[in-house]
């Protein structure tokens, strides 16, 4: 029992070694793939903590399966290199006593799976789909940088600001504007100082440039005008608000049962298939997690990492063919886990086998 608790606990202290170092990694590229986009202009600056908060908990569930298979994997592994599996086995324990343990360990974390894969990362995907949305839907003055051209929704206007202050309550002052700008086929350029943020009575925004000049001419030709203004009004163009398109990654659990088509068919076998899959790998582990002291420590390693990337990808495979109308959904949901699992009874078998002769040998 003492044995069991303190293997517990260094399942425990591995996992937790493991899902910081994995979390770091992927918040990391997280970061910059959303830092890159905002500069690009394709996701507002504003936008990025939330986003990467949403693209976290839907990665979460394909974290803790890795999280949990590597931490069970490295922990036996040092058990074999440190020569404590002689002491197990000695005491009259097989190989599949370590299904218990594994077990009991990976429950709570299993279970996280489930939530997280039925119900939270299938909102935060919604949640997030939606606030790419609403943040495209905005006019083009809130899309304004300071010290970056932008390019209208339209595209035949481009806004160069030097400060923007108050744009989102309808007042905003602005400084130093650029636009330029093609109507009737002629190209302007307008340049002022100062000008300011105004809405009408029917909701149209308006940027309001003052003391400005504003440059007039045919493309190709010489001929060009210049005028100076007071007062000139643009008005920012925004995107017509448009029903939010809806993903069958952000689809609730129960619309993807009562709504069974091929697509969304193929999503919930996938959601079905990170836990179960978690399940298999966490036993997989036990056979997978045999080391010969006297031999090399990674050919093991390697060949987990192996079949952690063949099971993954056969899930994804099974899943696009579902989508597809390529393989009925009754086939699908479990003829990958069921190969992985003859996988393991085969590996289980021979340890046990390895082990049985050896025995007998001596």
């Amino acid at each position: 029992m003492i044995y069991r608790r303190a293997v517990q606990r260094e399942f425990a202290q591995t996992a937790l070694v493991v899902f910081v170092a994995l979390f770091s990694i992927l918040m990391t590229t997280q970061l910059i793939r959303l830092l890159g986009q905002a500069a690009g202009g394709r996701v507002a600056p504003e936008a990025v903590m939330a986003l990467l908060g949403f693209g976290a908990l839907g990665y979460l569930p394909v974290l803790l399966s890795l999280t949990l298979f590597v931490s069970v994997l490295m922990t036996l592994s040092r058990m074999y290199r440190d020569s404590e599996m002689v002491v197990w086995f000695s005491s009259g324990l097989s190989l599949r006593d370590w299904v218990g343990p594994v077990l009991r360990f990976a429950v709570p974390i299993l279970a996280s799976i489930l939530a997280l894969s039925m119900f939270l990362a299938p909102w935060a995907q919604s949640k997030s789909n939606e606030f790419r949305q609403r943040m495209d839907q905005r006019d083009d003055l809130s899309k304004v940088s300071p010290g970056v051209f932008r390019e209208s929704s339209s595209g035949e206007r481009i806004f160069f600001v030097e400060g923007v202050s108050g744009a989102q309550t309808g007042n905003g002052q602005v400084k130093n504007v650029f636009i330029n700008s093609v109507q009737h086929g002629r190209l302007g350029v307008m340049a002022a100082a100062n000008g300011h943020v105004e809405q009408a009575p029917n909701g149209d925004r308006f940027v309001v440039l003052e003391n400005g000049h504003r440059y007039e001419g045919m493309p190709g030709t010489p001929e060009y005008r210049v005028m100076a203004f007071e007062r000139y009004a643009l008005r920012t163009e925004t995107r017509e608000a448009r029903g939010l398109s809806e993903s069958p990654r952000g689809l609730s659990l129960q619309r993807l049962l009562n709504e069974p088509t091929p697509i969304n068919q193929g999503e919930l076998l996938w959601r079905i298939g990170v836990p179960v899959s978690a399940t298999v790998l966490a036993l997989l582990a036990i056979p997978l997690s045999f080391v010969n002291p006297r031999a090399g420590r990674a050919n093991n390693l390697i060949f987990a990492v192996l079949a952690f990337m063949i099971y993954s990808n056969l899930i994804s495979l099974s899943q696009a063919w579902v989508a597809r109308g390529k393989l009925p959904f009754e086939l699908g949901v479990w003829v990958v886990h069921l190969a992985m699992l003859l996988i393991l009874l085969l590996l289980f078998w021979r340890r046990l086998s390895l082990f049985s002769w050896g025995r007998l040998w001596r």
